[in-house]
Formats: C-alpha cells, sequence, structure tokens
C-alpha cells in the first residue's frame, strides 16, 4: 500500500470516527429533548386524566360507573380510549379511533397478562404510548381501561434525523476520502520527482538532474531542496573524484617516465660494463686506458642517474606525504635570519644568471608560525627553479611588506611563460612544452612548494610575460612586534611596478591570491 493511501486511509478513519461520535451526541440531545420529553409530557395527561374522569376508593375499587361519554368530555382528544369489561365481553372505544381506522383498537391481553403501566405498542405498524389499568366496578367486575397517545410525529423526528446522520456521515466521509486521496497525490506528487531523479542517477549516472520543485518550502520543499543540494555536492564530489583519478593516471604515467629514463641510462651503461670487462684479450681491440675511460664514464652517468632517482623519489615522496594528510611540526620563527640563510646558500647553487638579492631589513623583528626546514625548502625551490629557466640577466630576491602579511619576492629575467601555462605550473610533472626535455627537473618542485604554502595558510602570486621573465610574491601571515608606520610599498602588478600606500581604499591594495593563479 502506498503512503498516500495509508494516508487517506488514516484520515478517513479518524473522520469517521468523529462523524459517529458527533453523529451519536446529536442523536443524544434530540432523543433526550425531544423524543423524551414527548413521553413525559403524555404520560403525566394521561395520569391527569385519568385522575380527573375516574373516581376510585382506597383499595382501588370504582366507586361510580365508567361512563365514556363522561371520560371523553375532560380527556385529551388527541388521546385513545379504549374500555373492555371481561364479564360481558363488551369494548368501549373513542371516537377519534374511528377517524383513525375503521377497524383500529388497541389489542386487550389476557387478565394475568397485563402490564399496568406505561408501554410502547405498534399497531397497524404505528406506534404509540399506552397506559393501561385493571379497573374494578361496583359489583367486582374487572374492567380493562386503555389510554394511549400516538408517538409517530416524535419517531418520525427522530428516524429522519438518523437518516441525515447516517447519509451525511457516509457523504462526508467519502467527500472526505475522495479530496483526501487528491490532495494526497498532489502533495506526494513532488516525491514521485525524487524516485525519478534517483531512478535517472541509477540508471544513467546523471548527477546533473535537479528536481523542478515550485511550491512552498514546508517539509516536501524542504526534502527536495536538500536532495537537490545532496545532488550538487555529489556531482562536485564526483567531478573532483574524476579530476583525482585524471591526476593520478596522469602521475603515474608522467612518474613512469620520469623513471624510465635515467634506468634505461643505468642499464644501458651496465650492459656495457658487462660486455667490455667480460671480453677476453684477444677480443678486445680496446687499450687499458681506453677500458679505464669509458668505466669511469658509464660509472659517473650511473651515478648521475642514481642521484636524480633519489631527487625524484624524494619529492614523491614528499607529495605522498601531503597527499595522507601529514601535518607539520610548527613553531615561532624569526623570519629574517632565515632568508638570510637561504640567499647565502643560494649562490652556490649552479646558476648562469646574475645572483642580485635586494635588501632584507624589512624582516626586522617580523616572524611566523612555521616549519624552518621546509620552509627554506620552498624558498630553495623557487629560486632554483628561477635560475634554471633564466641562461642570462639577473635572479632577485626581495621582501615585500603588506598589513598582516609579508611576501617574498623572487625575480627573474628568464624564458617566462606564456599566460595559459600559469594556472598549470603547480600540477605535478607540469613543465612548458619548450623547457620539457631541455631543462633538467622532474615537474615536482613547485607542487611540493604549493603544498608548503598552503600548509602555512600562505598563497603565491605569480606574474609573468612571455620572454621577459617571471616574478612569484609568496604571502605569509606575518607576526609583528608593534604596530608599524604606514608607508608606501612598491609591488609588481601585470608587468609595471605600482604604488601602493596601506591607508589607501581596499580597491588600491595588492591582491594576495590563490596559488598559480596570474595577477
Amino acid at each position: 500500500m502506498s503512503i498516500r493511501l495509508r494516508l487517506t486511509a488514516w484520515y478517513s478513519g479518524i473522520l469517521a470516527l468523529t462523524l459517529l461520535m458527533f453523529s451519536g451526541i446529536i442523536y443524544t440531545f434530540v432523543y433526550y429533548n425531544t423524543y423524551q420529553n414527548t413521553y413525559d409530557t403524555w404520560q403525566s395527561r394521561i395520569r391527569e386524566q385519568i385522575r380527573q374522569s375516574i373516581v376510585v376508593d382506597q383499595t382501588g375499587r370504582v366507586t361510580s360507573d365508567i361512563n365514556m361519554a363522561n371520560l371523553l368530555k375532560t380527556i385529551d382528544s388527541r388521546l385513545y380510549v379504549q374500555i373492555y369489561d371481561y364479564r360481558t365481553r363488551t369494548l368501549k372505544q373513542s371516537t377519534n379511533m374511528a377517524f383513525v381506522s375503521p377497524t383500529f383498537k388497541f389489542n386487550v391481553p389476557e387478565l394475568d397478562e397485563i402490564n399496568q403501566d406505561f408501554s410502547r405498542i405498534y399497531t397497524e405498524s404505528r406506534p404509540y404510548l399506552m397506559y393501561q389499568q385493571v379497573l374494578s366496578t361496583g359489583n367486582g367486575d374487572p374492567v380493562l381501561l386503555q389510554i394511549a397517545a400516538s408517538t409517530e410525529e416524535a419517531e418520525n423526528l427522530l428516524s429522519d434525523l438518523r437518516f441525515i446522520l447516517l447519509m451525511g456521515s457516509l457523504s462526508t466521509l467519502i467527500l472526505a476520502f475522495t479530496l483526501g486521496l487528491f490532495l494526497a497525490r498532489k502533495s506526494m506528487a513532488p516525491i514521485g520527482k525524487v524516485i525519478e531523479a534517483a531512478n535517472a542517477v541509477q540508471t544513467s549516472s546523471d548527477l546533473s538532474v535537479r528536481i523542478d520543485y515550485t511550491g512552498p518550502q514546508d517539509e516536501v520543499g524542504q526534502l527536495i531542496s536538500t536532495v537537490n543540494r545532496m545532488l550538487g555536492r555529489t556531482e562536485h564530489f564526483y567531478k573532483d573524484l574524476e579530476e583525482s583519478y585524471r591526476a593520478q593516471r596522469r602521475f603515474v604515467s608522467d612518474a613512469s617516465h620520469e623513471l624510465r629514463t635515467p634506468l634505461t641510462t643505468i642499464r644501458g651503461n651496465t650492459d656495457l660494463l658487462k660486455k667490455i670487462w667480460t671480453m677476453d684479450g684477444a677480443s678486445s681491440r680496446l687499450s687499458e686506458e681506453d677500458l679505464k675511460q669509458m668505466s669511469v664514464e658509464a660509472i659517473g652517468d650511473i651515478a648521475d642517474e642514481s642521484e636524480r632517482m633519489s631527487r625524484l623519489i624524494g619529492d614523491m615522496l614528499s607529495l605522498a606525504r601531503a597527499d595522507a594528510g601529514q601535518t607539520m611540526q610548527k613553531e615561532w620563527l624569526e623570519l629574517g635570519p632565515l632568508v638570510e640563510d637561504v640567499v647565502r646558500r643560494a649562490q652556490f647553487l649552479p646558476h648562469q644568471a646574475e645572483w642580485a638579492p635586494g635588501d632584507l631589513s624589512a624582516l626586522d623583528g617580523i616572524a611566523v608560525i612555521g616549519n624552518k626546514d621546509y620552509l627554506q625548502q620552498m624558498l630553495f625551490i623557487f629560486i632554483e627553479n628561477s635560475f634554471k629557466y633564466t641562461t642570462e640577466g639577473q635572479v632577485s630576491l626581495d621582501i615585500v611588506v603588506y598589513r598582516q602579511q609579508v611576501g617574498i619576492r623572487v625575480k627573474d629575467s628568464g624564458i617566462g611563460m606564456d599566460k595559459d601555462e600559469v594556472p598549470h605550473i603547480f600540477e605535478r610533472f607540469y613543465r612548458a612544452d619548450e623547457s620539457r626535455g631541455k631543462t633538467p627537473g622532474t615537474g615536482l618542485g613547485l607542487s611540493i612548494a604549493k603544498w608548503i604554502i598552503d600548509e602555512h595558510q600562505g598563497s603565491v602570486e605569480v606574474v609573468t610575460v612571455k620572454g621577459e621573465g617571471s616574478t612569484f610574491i609568496i604571502w605569509l601571515p606575518a607576526l609583528f612586534p608593534e604596530i608599524q608606520a604606514a608607508e608606501d610599498i612598491e609591488v609588481f602588478y601585470e608587468d609595471e611596478p605600482i604604488e601602493i600606500n596601506p591607508e589607501v581604499n581596499e580597491e588600491s591594495k595588492p591582491k594576495s591570491t590563490d596559488s598559480g593563479k596570474e595577477t
């Protein structure tokens, strides 16, 4: 049984019970206030008429003759009187009984069966209230006095009332059941849409399905809104999952590609070493010096490729830890000494461009909550990345301070990037097509740097021009020893520097954008 049918049945049952109780109350009220009052009235009138018309002594013996004419003079004309003499077997009736029917009379019971009280009887299918009493005449003969009043009007009233209550209740119940079923079906129609949407998602895996609902925000409306939001979140999660699967497949493919090159080199050199050192002296045309030189070169290639594989595996391990949700141990750090140490050690990195660190005095007294090793690793990644893609010109590092953030700006005059490449530079194994294969690297450095920045609640700003160089500004939340006076701060926006005053309006302040977003 469906929900709408169950609801309709329950409501109809409750309505039927309510109508039954209501009808019973009405019938009882009418019965006691109309029908019973009629009986009480007729009983009192009959008793009074008997008292006034028939004279009896203390023993109940009639002390005067019962004369029908005298009795009818005082009795109510709406009463029907019948006197039966058991000795003479004669029957006397009031004249109004002939108006009912020529053969109309009341049943005369035997003396031993007489109930001397009021009773309800039916004669010729008509209801009457009858009083019976056996009287004794002066000579002791028994006489039956029967006085009756018609209760047909009251009975008809109650019969009509029962019919009206019964038919009215049935009509109301049928109408309520029909309308209830219609309203229940209309109210539950949105639930059917929910079922259709769920079936559509199940059969076609189309998570873009939404339930069209324009009704009020009642329980059904809230349910549909919740289902639509759930479908939206599920679609979003499904897309994220698909993107994760694609990224995972791309990661495995790129990792396989990156690992295949050093493994091929190592295998080739080991095969070469095995070949030259297993040849006998007669077949070998190489001198001892040539064998030594070839062996050293092969071993050098193996060492270089092994070191490259170690770096690649180390980077992949760092990213795997990041994916596993590993948290960094952070502490309060002075940023100045940390950056100065990076600047000093950066000059020993392989580079062809000029290393030109700027003024770091703006970091005096500034601290961050972070991990020293990871922050240094992140800065080395950006500096080394700039060195790789800058064959001439210079690479510089300086500081930008704005309100509660400190920015470490790494700028180079290298090859730059196209605008379309900027959103992808922090993806794993991503390298510009022109640089892939020409510049050494694994394509994991910026992905690791992005993770470190995110773990420190920071962001990175990228400004790049094809053929002119790139600028990275790493923004970190800073702790200041005291409120610093407002001063003009030089930051890069688009391709030219802009003077920004911290006290200007919100539209003029430098934007701290999400990682990988071009400013």
